[in-house]
């Protein structure tokens, strides 16, 4: 049956590397116990999209942070599907490219980003039973967690879901491309020094490596129901 979030709130964190299903997997399992799934990467690849659009070097922190009071992110869930609005507008798929990819990840470095988003993060999960997914959801926004999972799998399996999740958007990419980003990007992501992608220490590693979207989603439903006792 899972987990009855009329019961009682939970908070649910997934981090861990790109490519390893946190997002596909978190939805289907907020879909599954009736919860919001909040996509905390989509936020940062926002902040990435309208940087871009301002010819700003992401990994210019002093740029970058001189943008923020022009930024105004809305999070609306329309049919159950998490919208990320920027200044009244959705950018829909334009901020899931390879290239927003590499500008999520180097905002997200920069602490006044992080800080911007953080109070956004923090109140839906106060409103909210919720699922979210991420870098530093277990260490840093949901500390509290009831439940931490840190998701991963293998660079060339990660690699290989990307890519054909880009084929399947129609977004033109190459296989090699797509692998030496994400090497690149797990690279930044776990030696940044604000935030760095590693496991909460009370997190629950689960590696999803040859596992079907079913067999992850059956999995964390799984840690789920014995961490709360469903």
């Amino acid at each position: 049956m899972g987990f009855s979030p009329r019961k009682k709130m939970i908070k649910i964190a997934i981090d861990g590397p790109g490519g390893a299903g946190k997002s596909t997997v978190a939805k289907a399992v907020a879909a599954k116990l009736g919860i919001v799934y909040v996509d905390t990467g989509a936020l940062y690849r926002t902040i990435g999209y309208y940087v871009k659009s301002q010819d700003v070097n992401p990994k210019d922190s002093e740029a970058v942070t001189a943008l923020l009071p022009n930024i105004n992110i809305e999070v609306k869930y329309e049919n159950g599907v998490q919208c990320v609005y920027l200044n009244g507008e959705n950018p829909g798929d334009a901020i899931r490219t390879p290239e927003m990819s590499m500008y999520a990840s180097a905002v997200s470095a920069i602490g006044s980003v992080r800080a911007f988003l953080l109070e956004t993060q923090k109140d839906i999960a106060r409103k909210n039973s919720v699922i979210m997914d991420g870098r530093d959801i277990g260490t840093v926004i949901l500390p509290d967690a009831d439940v931490k999972i840190f998701m991963t799998a293998s660079a060339e399996c990660r690699a290989q879901r990307r890519y054909d999740e880009l084929k399947a958007k129609g977004i033109d990419a190459k296989y090699e491309d797509v692998l030496a980003e994400m090497n690149e990007r797990d690279k930044n992501d776990s030696t940044r020094e604000i935030a760095p992608a590693t496991a909460a220490p009370d997190a629950i590693i689960f590696d999803n490596s040859g596992m079907t979207l079913e067999q992850s989603v059956a999995g964390v439903i799984d840690i789920v129901n014995k961490k709360t006792g469903a």
